[in-house]
């Protein structure tokens, strides 16, 4: 039984260790800071991050990252039509385009840190969620607005002394 446990635990420290070396490489060849092309892939199509998202959105993220001082976990980055219809998202998404991101953001003050950072660097599209928060830099559609997904949500644009 014991050496059970520790051939499982041996297995276990070594898939950790695999993955660890895995993500550093990619961070290493990472034009980003904070993030790797990866992290904006669509499930299930490896490098769709690299191949549709938009370098400058992802710089843009970066220095957010570096303003509010946490990670950002992106949830949601890079999706093709069929895949934005599965998840529900809406026919012109800019996470289509590559020009779009839902990040993790479980407490209000994590939204409003990153919501704030987001106007200072240039991203004037906000989506509220309960638990994530969306950003972004979609020319063709209206700039300076904020929508909620269900849930009450601050107007930026109508607050003082945001930024």
């Amino acid at each position: 039984m014991k050496n059970a446990i520790y051939i499982g635990l041996a297995i276990a420290i070594v898939y950790v260790i695999y993955r660890l070396s895995k993500y550093g490489m990619a961070r290493a060849e990472s034009p980003f800071k904070y993030f790797t092309w990866s992290e904006f892939d669509q499930p299930n199509l490896s490098g769709s991050g690299a191949k549709y998202m938009s370098a400058d959105f992802i710089h843009k993220l970066d220095a957010i990252r570096k303003d509010v001082g946490f990670p950002l976990i992106i949830t949601s980055g890079y999706r093709s039509p069929e895949y934005n219809a599965k998840v529900g998202g809406v026919a012109n998404s800019s996470h289509i385009k590559g020009l779009a991101a839902d990040i993790s953001a479980i407490t209000n003050d994590m939204r409003f840190e990153i919501a704030k950072s987001a106007i200072r660097n240039g991203i004037t599209r906000i989506g509220w969620g309960n638990t994530f928060i969306h950003l972004d830099v979609d020319k063709d559609k209206s700039q300076e607005v904020v929508w909620g997904y269900g849930n009450e949500y601050p107007n930026f644009y109508e607050l003082e002394n945001l930024a």
